[in-house]
């Protein structure tokens, strides 16, 4: 088990608080804080509990050059409106630049660090680099979910050297994804989606093993069709995956575990907005169509399913969400989803940055019970991966 802010003394401490700040940035500026307003729960109660914040985070890829594109100094003023507080900036992470902006920072003040990923050790998880980050304070925060499948200096290495909590956005992600796989309110029911079964095949392992209803949409779900033997047109598929996609077949209905797949669907005869397109049954694809939603009736069906749910786990779109009107299967499923999160009876966790953007489109991001915004680290959580960031913490 983790400890958290609430299990550690931390007046007049430094607080080293690895955070994500690898936000999107246009002509220097902010376009989403989403991570920076997920961080202040964190900040504000480590400065109201006597700490002094110090924030550690990468940003982009600069391959552990020192890339003037990639400084994180362009985010102190998103980061200070946020917040509420002033913001210092250090011209570098560790040594005298760090020390100095520490130093002057007031008991009030945030010190933001530049890019730990200028630094080749940071990524290499080398144990000088980390002792240096260590020297900065007293006690490591991790609140990078985000980044906790990397075995780096600031996400790993740090977390032997010094007593090590989870922040609060950590700590959350980390009790949502434990409600919903290790310890869920049964029946537990994941949506996989998305383009490719080859990109997914160790979530759908995962998953066999610990869902009672596993629902396949998205391009993954002609692999599956066209495995059985269903003609799905021109509709993008992985034929080279049908052995493995029957496998799947065959050991989820071993385990009990119900996979579910199209009967109908949205097809069209080009991937275009607001194209001519039609529903047809699924077995019932001409061969010049695509397909590239789920249909109406699949769409009831599978809300009926997640009616009688308690947990569900969402990574991936049901369709090509991004071009309407194959949006229509991911919205409606998205809010009937969201519903029964709303009324008390589905615990509803997801992740991923196309579920995310699609949970966006169907506003509701806000009524499920946790959206993740890691990308890769939600991803192989899914998979049943040890993440070394958690891990760190665990063991501390």
């Amino acid at each position: 088990m983790f400890k958290t802010i609430d299990d550690i003394a931390l007046s007049g401490r430094t607080a080293l608080v690895r955070a994500d700040l690898n936000v999107p940035l246009r002509e220097g500026k902010v376009t989403d804080r989403t991570r920076i307003t997920r961080l202040k729960p964190t900040v504000d109660d480590l400065i109201a509990k006597g700490a002094k914040v110090v924030l550690l985070s990468h940003f982009a890829r600069p391959k552990g050059e020192r890339v003037p594109e990639m400084s994180l100094k362009p985010l102190v003023e998103d980061l200070a409106d946020e917040f509420g507080r002033p913001v210092r900036f250090a011209e570098d992470c560790i040594g005298g630049p760090a020390e100095r902006a520490i130093r002057a920072a007031g008991p009030d003040e945030i010190v933001l660090l530049e890019n730990l990923r200028f630094h080749p050790g940071e990524e290499a998880n080398d144990p000088d680099f980390a002792r240096a980050l260590a020297a900065l304070g007293g006690v490591y925060v991790n609140d990078a979910f985000s980044a906790a499948h990397r075995a780096h200096a600031s996400t790993e290495r740090i977390a032997h050297l010094m007593p090590a909590i989870a922040g609060r956005n950590m700590q959350a992600e980390l009790e949502a994804l434990t409600a919903a796989l290790e310890d869920p309110k049964r029946p537990v029911a994941a949506i996989v989606g998305g383009a490719k079964v080859s990109t997914k095949l160790d979530v759908l392992e995962n998953l066999i093993e610990k869902t009672d209803l596993l629902i396949i949409g998205g391009g993954m779900a002609n692999t599956f069709l066209h495995a059985e033997g269903v003609a799905i047109g021109k509709s993008l598929c992985e034929p080279d995956l049908a052995v493995t996609a029957r496998r799947i077949l065959t050991k989820a209905r071993e385990r009990g575990c119900e996979i579910a797949l199209p009967h109908d669907a949205e097809v069209a005869i080009e991937f275009a907005a607001n194209v001519p397109h039609h529903t047809v049954a699924i077995d019932a694809v001409d061969t010049d169509m695509m397909i590239l939603d789920i249909g109406p009736a699949t769409t009831d069906a599978l809300a009926a399913k997640l009616a009688d749910c308690r947990t569900l786990i969402w990574n991936g779109p049901m369709g090509a969400f991004e071009v309407p009107p194959f949006d229509r299967g991911t919205v409606q499923l998205a809010r009937k989803a969201a519903e029964l999160t709303d009324s008390g009876a589905l615990i509803s966790v997801a992740g991923g940055g196309d579920t995310v953007a699609a949970l966006a489109v169907a506003g509701v991001t806000d009524h499920f019970t946790y959206v993740s915004t890691a990308g890769g680290a939600f991803l192989e959580w899914m998979e049943g991966r040890t993440l070394p960031g958690v891990a760190a913490l665990e063991r501390g």
